[in-house]
């Protein structure tokens, strides 16, 4: 593989989208591949062939900001959104908004997820904004209050229960991911078969929407599956995202970095300037790691480089 000229492709095509902008190829491709649904790699360091789009609207859902061509999925992905839409009507649960899924080839997004990579994950959102208020996160309600760590009452309700057990019973669901508020007040509020509670797992943010991510695809040969999740409901250690013990870990954190430069000016300060100079040699030396992109993804960037193009985050 030419190292060379996959730096310069990234260079090439990697144009500036505001803050947060990423040079990354795989955001300028505008069509997918052909062929039978793969997921390639890891979520967070994959591609993938043979993308399904997701239709705009169906029983049950609804596609939105598609401006930013991201509603691709692995076949899968797309029959799973499908059935859950069905299901959700059913129940009488109005439509739910469909937010980013995939690129047309997945990979990397010029900005925002580092994950979605592999046409396995989907945002949905909580609320429904009316038409013109769908492509800004703050028309989208919070469901918690920050600042006080505590779910906003009058915008909870059992139809988001329902929703989120729906999408979690399925078996091809790997976990779902919301803010750790939202999992602890499911927690608190379900009295019986709980079993379902293991896949809602807490992360930061994923307060106004979650985040749905499917387990790799059998015919996926090369699709790394995350770590399967424990057995149980998995609540309580959702606190470990509030605000008490964030802060309580970083003044653990900064009191060991204390002492560590306490240790190491004492330890200089006994070696003299030799070991001073030792020590910025090895700090030279020292290299980031970097993620893996799979081998086959990476032959597929250098098999059919992207136009250079510019990915926008707003419609025209």
């Amino acid at each position: 593989m030419d190292i060379r000229f996959l730096l310069l492709l990234f260079i090439s095509v990697g144009l500036a989208h505001g803050k947060g902008a990423r040079k990354t190829p795989w955001a300028h491709y505008a069509e997918r591949t052909t062929g039978t649904s793969e997921s390639i790699g890891r979520y967070a360091g994959g591609c993938l062939l043979g993308a399904v789009s997701l239709p705009e609207t169906g029983t049950g859902f609804r596609s939105i900001r598609r401006f930013r061509n991201r509603y691709y999925g692995h076949s899968e992905l797309i029959k799973y959104i499908k059935e859950f839409g069905r299901s959700l009507h059913d129940q009488d649960i109005p439509a739910i908004f469909i937010g980013d899924m995939s690129q047309p080839r997945g990979g990397l997004m010029g900005y925002g997820h580092r994950s979605h990579q592999l046409g396995l994950d989907a945002d949905m959102w909580f609320s429904r904004p009316e038409v013109g208020k769908r492509n800004e996160d703050v028309h989208f309600p919070s469901l918690v209050d920050r600042e006080k760590e505590t779910i906003v009452s009058d915008r909870w309700t059992p139809q988001i229960v329902a929703t989120l057990r729906t999408a979690a019973d399925d078996p091809r669901v790997s976990r779902i991911f919301v803010h750790w508020v939202i999992k602890h007040t499911l927690c608190s509020q379900t009295h019986s078969d709980r079993r379902w509670l293991g896949k809602i797992r807490a992360w930061w943010g994923h307060d106004r929407h979650f985040h749905v991510r499917l387990a790799c695809p059998k015919k996926s040969r090369n699709c790394v599956n995350q770590r399967t999740v424990p057995q149980g409901d998995g609540c309580g250690s959702e606190r470990w995202f509030s605000n008490v013990q964030v802060l309580a870990r970083k003044a653990k954190a900064a009191a060991r970095a204390a002492a560590r430069a306490a240790a190491r000016a004492a330890a200089l300060a006994k070696r003299g300037k030799k070991g001073k100079s030792r020590k910025k040699k090895a700090r030279k030396k020292r290299k980031k790691r970097k993620k893996k992109i799979h081998p086959r993804c990476l032959a597929l960037l250098k098999k059919e480089p992207p136009q250079p193009s510019r990915q926008t985050s707003k419609p025209n």
